[in-house]
């Protein structure tokens, strides 16, 4: 039976609401290795128990939106490994049913409170797994990339997730492609791009980005994710100012990729103290990204909660 929680839309306009962090830096902290072209995609198919553990920790710590393991989780990726798109489409189901169990346990353990399932979708260039999601640009035009969104949206979509997140986007092009893609699906969307300093990765500013969802009726929240701290503050007043719409700002760490060392450098600077500027500037769902984890989100909630 698919689940929805119609309460979501309330929460949001109550706010702030606590998203989970990284999902990746969680699984690899229990001893597993991503290091894979579908990330946590693969355990999808090969250890769900592990994403659905990993999912709890997060609500645990004081989280009401677990983010599902289907950022990477896409019909041309799975096809590279050999998975048809029969299964494929049980995959992408799942990930939503296992953030769900994992609310349920999470519930039977003392959690109080509603807990919610935002389905991930990330950008085309998370399924090349070749960096150009911090990229964009990839010679396709809006309707090609709204014809790869599509299919996936809407099996996550039939899962029956609170919200779609469509997240670590890093182009308005690709952006636009997004907002046609969600038209129809009747669950609400939240649109976060990646970011550098005051552009997107692509380049465009952020008005230009923001205003991209600006009159989208289902985009329900709009803002970024996966990029630095520093950076999350413009970008929420921006979001604000531009749509009008609640922010949604879930940045990194703050540390570093060292793609040649295979290895993350430079300090944290994700600050729990942070969050209540960010939500007097609007941001109604607010979290943390990669290098995040379950003890930064307990003080997180924490701040928010007062």
């Amino acid at each position: 039976m698919v689940r929805t929680s119609p309460q979501f839309a309330d929460a949001l306009a109550a706010g702030p609401v606590v998203l989970d962090g990284g999902l990746s830096n969680q699984l690899e902290a229990a001893g597993h290795d991503l290091g894979d072209a579908l990330w946590s995609a693969r355990l999808l198919a090969e250890d769900p128990e592990a994403v659905i553990e990993a999912h709890r920790a997060y609500y645990a710590a004081g989280a009401q939106v677990a983010i599902t393991a289907s950022y990477q989780a896409t019909f041309e990726g799975f096809a590279r490994r050999g998975i048809d798109a029969d299964e494929a489409r049980v995959l992408l189901g799942r990930s939503v049913a296992l953030a769900r169990e994992a609310a349920d346990r999470a519930r039977a353990g003392g959690v109080t409170g509603p807990l919610y399932v935002a389905a991930s979708a990330g950008p085309y260039g998370a399924m090349l797994a070749d960096g150009s999601e911090y990229r964009g640009r990839y010679g396709l035009t809006v309707a090609e990339l709204e014809r790869f969104h599509r299919p996936r949206l809407e099996v996550l979509a039939s899962a029956g997730p609170d919200v779609l997140a469509l997240e670590t986007v890093p182009d308005a092009d690709e952006a636009r492609a997004l907002v046609r893609a969600v038209r129809g699906l009747d669950i609400p969307a939240w649109l976060s791009y990646s970011v550098a300093g005051a552009r997107t990765r692509a380049g465009q500013s952020l008005e230009e980005a923001f205003a991209v969802a600006a009159d989208a009726d289902e985009i329900v929240a709009v803002g970024v994710n996966c990029c630095a701290p520093a950076d999350a503050d413009r970008a929420v007043e921006v979001a604000a100012r531009v749509t009008g719409k609640p922010v949604v700002v879930y940045p990194n760490s703050g540390e570093s990729w060292d793609a040649g060392a295979r290895t993350w450098c430079g300090a944290p600077e994700f600050r729990a103290d942070q969050v209540a500027t960010w939500a007097a500037a609007g941001a109604r769902l607010i979290g943390g990204c990669c290098r995040v984890g379950p003890e930064q989100i307990r003080a997180l909630a924490e701040q928010l909660r007062g």
